[in-house]
């Protein structure tokens, strides 16, 4: 577990870091009459609103973009944007993060359902399923988004030899092979990164959860809390509890007074530290709801009225 005192330290360092060399969140705290110098505790940090990635460069100190992510959008609505600067930061982040949670990549076989990394090299989620898969030394890693049926044969064939698997996918990809390849899964971790916009019906968490473990005949399904702005990533297990890799801390704000944070067990804004983001922002203010636990893992209760629908809805 990470020392919240250390953790802090380097978060308070980071911010003041950030608010000399990011543009865009030094004129925002300006604007605030925010003086970083007088910021004492994490808590009192200003988070930059999340929608400040579709209008601006958000970028902390000189270089060139090495990478430009992409949100996933539908026609007339406006992505983010997020600028790398190093694409090793985000690489070496994802690979610590994994194995915090799941151990070694090498030792897994990648099964995709997602656009492959030449249809959409520009999404985060994609990158990261792309390296993972390179990091894998299972011939049947890949992509099989507009395969099912041959991802359903490989499914048979790596559970009767025993393969630790993880098929990971859109919702809406995993709802269709649990309804045309149902079968029994116990090698084989399925996780869920959301996505329906339209796809399909839309359904609870749980709902789907439930279609899913029925089909597979699984005890959970796993899911992946990720954002295109950031470059660490918060896993779930099955319980719908949310563990937030090293580099990642979860608070949460008061709905209606964003700078004010919640005790545990209230329910409101989330708000995420990402002290991977260095070249970029590392206080993000988005626009999911959340609950916190004792812990510091974390639920997703759903999303702020009015705020655009968020998924990944990769095949626009």
């Amino acid at each position: 577990m990470v020392d919240n005192g250390d953790y802090d330290q380097r978060a308070l360092e980071m911010f003041r870091f950030q608010a000399a060399e990011n543009p865009v969140y030094k004129r925002y705290l300006e604007l605030l009459n925010c003086q970083p110098a007088q910021v004492s505790a994490v808590d009192r940090i200003p988070f930059l609103p999340v929608e400040f990635f579709k209008t601006h460069r958000v970028v902390s100190g000189p270089g060139l973009d090495a990478v430009i992510f992409e949100s996933s959008g539908t026609t007339g609505i406006e992505t983010s944007k997020h600028f790398l600067l190093n694409e090793e930061i985000y690489i070496n982040s994802l690979k610590s993060g994994f194995r915090q949670f799941f151990g070694d990549p090498a030792d897994y076989c990648f099964l995709a359902l997602l656009p492959s990394y030449l249809e959409r090299r520009n999404s985060s989620l994609v990158f990261m399923m792309n390296h993972l898969i390179s990091l894998s030394l299972h011939p049947l890693s890949g992509f099989y988004l507009n395969n099912r049926e041959e991802l359903a044969k490989n499914l048979q064939t790596l559970e009767r030899s025993g393969q630790k698997t993880m098929l990971i996918g859109v919702s809406f990809a995993l709802l269709d092979l649990a309804e045309q390849f149902p079968m029994p899964l116990k090698n084989t971790m399925v996780v869920e990164t959301g996505g329906m916009k339209g796809r399909r019906q839309e359904l609870t968490r749980q709902e789907l959860h439930d279609i899913l473990i029925r089909a597979f005949g699984l005890k959970s399904i796993g899911s992946e809390y990720g954002m295109t702005e950031l470059l660490s990533q918060a896993w779930s297990t099955g319980d719908g509890i949310y563990h937030s890799s090293s580099e990642m801390k979860v608070l949460i704000r008061d709905p209606y007074d964003p700078f004010r944070h919640l005790s545990n067990g209230r329910s409101g804004g989330i708000d995420v530290i990402d002290l991977a983001n260095r070249f970029s922002c590392s206080f993000i203010q988005t626009q999911d709801l959340g609950r916190l636990q004792p812990d510091g893992s974390f639920e997703v209760l759903g999303r702020f009225d009015n705020s655009e629908l968020r998924g990944c809805n990769l095949l626009v």
